[in-house]
């Protein structure tokens, strides 16, 4: 029998190290060639390495979690034949090819048991009184000047005192009651005496490891490197809206639903050219920045491991519907964990969107090494003047985050104006820019 050392091979694109996620042998296990022995992340995708031989795993290197180099001691296994044999440092590359699967779902604490409430103490005929529920939602107690006076020099909230007079009216022997701590005459318990709610103590504890480890790193890196800046104005889609509207009543079943994010990535496909410092990446080692023609459009993506960044490729190329069926097939790949490096990689600008949670302004993040982020925030209906009245409009945000090494101040506001323009006026969106 031979020793057989399988090295974690080379991933592509320059990617110097990987995450183990998951193990799917263990010591001891016989495994097939092909059989699959661990899930490994690099730059936010999950793949399955296979082992290249068959034989009996002998060791694993690497708990979930740990981050190994390329070219490093993966799997060591038990193989026919003599001698030592290493692999790893081939050409070949066995994860070409080879589709991404879901993270699995981390466990989570659960959180300690409720105390049980403390007894309510008993009244003397046996009863059990029950605790005092504040008058309903708009009905105010009512009580004489004088009684308010008192209730307030002893910090006596009236919602809580049952009134023994015409209609509820709260009297002076009301009070008396209350601070006697005797509750009211309906049997209620005092203010004072009320249970108190258990304290929460359950503390559980997620390991940051997967795709979350990935979204920190990364987030973390954006912040140390780029001087972001952020420009929000406010746009009228209220046309764009009954445009939307219209054509997918048009389209029906036979054309995949328009949301806002294909007119969006309409308008910077035409704004764009107009500020090619903006459709960029910023090299730092190199101190290069790097403009693109092509709009590779990145789609962040909320999945049930955390947020990814699909990219629709050469979205200038694609119109309304096609743009739509793109962010479809992506978004849904991402949500499956099933989009792989070459979906999840090379974007020269971010579209982020909270949908209807959008919120009135946010100040995203740059997706690192790209020089701006857009952020679609919340559509509301809301009364704005125009021509000196006051009409109901569908109004929305725009909130862009931009790299200022890279752009300045002058050039994120006209780049933002120039899309609004678009939104504001649709019909510019499907007219030929002049060359």
């Amino acid at each position: 029998m031979a020793r057989y050392v399988f090295k974690l091979p080379d991933v592509g694109e320059g990617t110097a190290e990987a995450e183990i996620v998951a193990w799917h042998v263990a010591p001891g296990d016989h495994v097939t060639e092909d059989q699959t022995l661990v899930d490994v992340m690099t730059d936010k995708a999950t793949v399955e390495i296979p082992s290249p031989v068959a034989g009996t795993v002998l060791s694993l290197n690497g708990a979930p979690g740990a981050m190994l180099a390329v070219g490093s001691e993966l799997v060591v296994l038990e193989v026919e034949g003599t001698g030592d044999r290493v692999l790893g440092d081939a050409p070949a590359d066995p994860l070409d090819d080879v589709p991404a699967a879901a993270l699995p779902t981390a466990a989570v604490a659960m959180p300690a048991a409720a105390a049980p409430a403390p007894d309510v103490p008993a009244q003397p005929d046996g009863t059990t009184p029950a605790l005092l529920v504040r008058r309903p939602s708009g009905v105010k107690p009512t009580a004489s000047p004088a009684v308010r006076r008192r209730a307030w020099d002893h910090s006596i909230p009236l919602q809580f005192v049952t009134g023994s007079g015409p209609g509820g009216r709260i009297l002076h022997r009301d009070l008396d009651r209350h601070l006697a701590g005797g509750g009211d005459e309906t049997g209620g318990v005092a203010l004072a005496e009320r249970p108190p709610s258990p304290a929460r103590t359950g503390v559980s504890e997620v390991p940051v490891r997967g795709l979350r480890r990935r979204i920190a790193e990364s987030m973390q890196e954006a912040k140390r490197h780029i001087p972001h800046f952020s420009y929000i104005e406010e746009i009228d889609v209220t046309a764009l809206e009954e445009l939307r509207l219209h054509l997918n009543a048009e389209g029906g079943a036979a054309r995949p639903k328009l949301t806002l994010l294909p007119f969006l990535i309409r308008a910077l496909v035409r704004a764009l050219p107009e500020f090619p410092q903006i459709n960029a990446r910023y090299d730092d080692a190199a101190n290069v920045v790097q403009r693109f023609e092509a709009v590779h459009a990145g789609i962040a993506t909320q999945t049930p491991g955390g947020l990814v960044v699909p990219v629709v490729r050469h979205a200038e190329t694609l119109d309304l519907w096609q743009a739509a069926d793109a962010i479809r097939e992506l978004a849904a790949a991402a949500r499956d964990g099933k989009a792989g490096r070459e979906q999840l990689s090379g974007s020269t600008i971010t579209i982020t969107s909270l949908g209807a949670l959008g919120g009135l302004a946010t100040t995203p993040i740059i997706n690192r090494p790209e020089v701006a982020i857009v952020g679609v925030n919340r559509i509301v209906d809301r009364p704005v003047v125009r021509k000196g009245s006051v009409v109901v409009r569908s109004m929305m945000n725009l909130s862009c985050s931009f790299d200022h090494r890279v752009v300045d101040g002058w050039d994120a506001a006209s780049f933002v104006q120039r899309v609004k323009t678009s939104l504001e006026q649709p019909a510019t969106l499907f007219m030929d820019q002049p060359q």
